[in-house]
């Protein structure tokens, strides 16, 4: 039986994951620095996914990494996107009886943002790593292990993934008590 808790959480999962396709199809602000990018935002709907049930975190994640796969990016970087459904799950679980806390607290706010932005970081690092040493073809690098693997992907990830849950925190915090009578509603 359909009710309108159902509906309701299937409308909210579709828009969200229909904007994490869109972005790194659409968004002009991005880097590309093999086997790194970074495009401005991409993670925000993961995010908010993330602030609002383990189950839309994981969807909305498999639709971001689709639409880096329909923008034309290399696979490695596809697969990167695919290793973000580990950070989204881990973290809309850790969220999910203290998102309020979490949110409401620049201090807890920020200690999320960067466990969650070090376990992204090595998700990302494990599935670059495989295609480092030839283990998953699609990739050549001339670069070093360190540089383009440590630096570039690693710690360039955990920049990112910060400054897009800072950008996704402001957006859910100028929405106000709404976002969280949305959470509440999707979560029962």
């Amino acid at each position: 039986m359909i009710t309108k808790t159902n509906t309701f959480r299937l409308t909210l999962t579709a828009l969200l994951t229909a904007i994490a396709i869109a972005i790194p199809m659409v968004m002009p602000i991005r880097v590309l620095i093999e086997p790194a990018s970074f495009t401005l935002a991409s993670h925000v709907p993961i995010f908010f996914a993330m602030f609002l049930s383990p189950s839309i975190a994981v969807f909305v994640s498999l639709g971001s990494a689709i639409g880096f796969l329909l923008a034309g990016f290399p696979i490695v970087i596809t697969m990167r996107a695919m290793s973000h459904v580990v950070f989204a799950l881990i973290g809309a679980l850790y969220l999910k009886n203290r998102r309020e806390k979490v949110l409401s607290s620049p201090l807890h706010s920020q200690i999320f943002s960067f466990w969650i932005a070090i376990i992204h970081a090595l998700a990302e690092v494990a599935v670059v790593s495989l295609f480092f040493f030839g283990l998953a073809p699609g990739a050549d690098y001339q670069e070093g292990f360190f540089y383009a693997v440590f630096l570039l992907v690693g710690v360039g990830t955990v920049i990112h993934s910060m400054v897009d849950f800072f950008i996704a925190q402001i957006i859910w915090s100028s929405l106000g008590k709404r976002m969280n009578q949305i959470a509440r509603k999707v979560t029962v």
